[in-house]
Order: C-alpha cells, then structure tokens, then sequence
C-alpha cells in the first residue's frame, strides 16, 4: 500500500464512538481523583500561604486532561491537530512552590490514563503517590533551622550573647552582622534543644540587648 493509499482509505477519517455513560463515567473518575489529589496537596502543604484556588485547579486541570485525550484517543486527525494547538501554548503563572510542580503533573497524568480508559491504573497509581506524600511529608527530617535577629549596643553585648546562645541551643552559626551608629544587628541560624524557646526572653534581659526576635526559616520565606 503506497502512501497515496493510505490517505485514500478512511483509516484517517475512523472516528471512535463514545457512548454517553463511558463520557460520564470517564470524568466522574477525573473528578473524585482529582479531589484526591486536593486533598493530598491540602495534608502535605508545607508552604506560606495555603491557596485554595490552585486545589481547585488541580480538579479541574484532571477533567480538562480527560475531556481532551478522550477525544484525542478518538481520531487520529484529530490528535494531530490538537497536537499543534497545544504546542502554541504557553502558561505564565509562577510557581510559588516547587512542591506544587509534582501536583500538577500527578493532576496531568492521571487525566491522561483516565482518557485512555486505565481506570485501575489512575485509581492505583495516584493512592500509592497519595500515601508516599504524606508519609514523607509528616517525617521529619533533619532539625528545623529558626533565625535569630539580636540588635546590641557594643562588641562587649554581641560577645555575651554568644556566650549565653552555646550554653541553650544546640547549634549556631552567624549568618549575618551588620553594625551602624545605634548598635550591631546579628542574624544567627540556630537549632533548638527540642522546641525550647524560653531563651530567647534570656537573651533580652541580657544588658546591651535592645531587642531579639525568632522566626522559623524553611530556605525561603520566614513564617
């Protein structure tokens, strides 16, 4: 069969027949797995701000995926075309974490097996990702680091507040010393005695201390 041939048969002109209740079927899975996949994003947030709009979408990126390869998958003209369409696409919404890119792709994937008809697969698939989500994301890894912001009056306040942070947490390191006219500011990464916070008022109180603060830092946002 020559390549004329091939145009002339009705290979390129097949569509496949979708029945209402498959259609139905099809995207009643996208959507409660996609609301799985809310509610994974929802329990492993470890960000700033929690967005509940970007859950939404992550519902509704999975039928939209499933709407398009169902009729991707149903002719060939057709999946070339939406091929081309797609590819001009561009997204410029940021990303505010980069934990929420392996969402979006879950959301993606399982839309894509949802549309070629791998229910089991999506079902399976996204519970044994759901699982290992949140198993990693309750273990806690490592210590979790604070910043400490001291403003001193003089070099003799900075060497006693050093002193006085060995002896209550169990590690620090100086990050940052910026001195002016009214004082030297420190911004010291320290790691607590488990949550131990009690020394912080004990730093205040030491003289030539005009103020100390602590906040959480997870390398990118205080919070």
């Amino acid at each position: 069969m020559s390549f004329n041939d091939v145009f002339k048969s009705s290979f390129l002109e097949n569509v496949t027949e979708f029945s209402f209740a498959d259609v139905i079927l099809a995207m009643v899975f996208a959507c409660v797995l996609g609301a799985f996949i809310y509610f994974i994003y929802k329990k492993t947030f470890q960000g700033v701000m929690f967005s509940s709009g970007f859950g939404i979408t992550l519902v509704g990126l999975t039928m939209v995926t499933t709407l398009v390869i169902l009729a991707v998958t149903s002719n060939v003209v057709l999946s070339l075309g939406m091929v081309g369409a797609l590819s001009i696409v561009r997204f410029r919404a940021a990303i505010k974490e980069p934990f929420e890119i392996v969402f979006l792709f879950w959301a993606l994937a399982v839309g894509i097996v949802i549309g070629a008809g791998m229910f089991l697969l999506a079902v399976v698939g996204s519970i044994i990702i759901g699982v290992i989500l949140i198993v990693f994301a309750r273990r806690k890894i490592g210590v979790h680091p604070y910043i400490l912001v001291i403003t001193c009056d003089d070099g003799a306040a900075e060497a006693a507040v050093l002193a006085k942070l060995r002896a209550s947490v169990s590690r620090s390191q100086v990050k940052a010393k910026t001195v002016t006219p009214n004082g030297i500011e420190l911004s010291i990464e320290v790691s607590l005695k488990g949550d131990d916070t009690v020394f912080v008022t004990s730093l205040f109180e030491l003289d030539g201390v005009q103020n100390a603060s602590l906040v959480t830092y997870n390398g990118q946002f205080a919070d």
